[in-house]
């Protein structure tokens, strides 16, 4: 394990330790390290901030979070980069369901969940997210379905639990 690597999971631990108020809190905090109020923190603003944790960052450390991290190549951590940066791995019991459910829903088996795979399966009106207009995809791949599910894993505690409301949301 690299350095990075080890910060990240020193931080992990740390909100994993509070709990699911770890976990929600993220945002808050992330919010704060942004000083400038850009949405996104660059590696001083990460410095500074997880100093306040206790995890002391040289610059060359900062930076190399950042980096690693950085999947835009803006050069800085928007929330969602954070977020899925200190997301826990999943169990191979929780990536099985949520391949699971996919496969469910990709009724056409070309790996890709779009608008007639979902039709007579699944109605989204309910959706908040369609409700609002945010969700404005046409189709869904499996890689960003289960990065939809890995944000939702990491405020799930138990495999048990985690499978029981996927079989229960999927009707697998």
């Amino acid at each position: 394990m690299d350095a990075v690597d080890a910060t990240m999971e020193k931080l992990r631990a740390q909100c994993l330790s509070r709990g699911a108020s770890g976990i929600q809190g993220l945002a808050r905090f992330f919010r704060r390290m942004d000083r400038d109020r850009s949405r996104s923190l660059d590696a001083g603003e990460l410095q500074r901030g997880l100093a306040e944790l206790g995890l002391v960052l040289d610059t060359a450390e900062a930076q190399g979070v950042c980096r690693r991290w950085d999947r835009d190549g803006s050069g800085t951590l928007d929330l969602e980069e954070f977020l899925r940066a200190l997301r826990p791995p999943m169990s191979q019991v929780r990536e099985a369901v949520i391949t699971a459910a996919f496969a469910k829903l990709d009724r056409s088996g070309d790996g890709v969940v779009t608008v007639d795979d979902l039709r007579g399966v699944y109605s989204g009106r309910a959706h908040p997210r369609v409700r609002s207009g945010e969700w404005t995809e046409e189709e869904v791949t499996l890689a960003e379905f289960q990065d939809y599910y890995s944000g939702v894993s990491a405020s799930v505690d138990t495999d048990e639990e985690f499978v029981a409301m996927m079989t229960s949301a999927w009707r697998l």
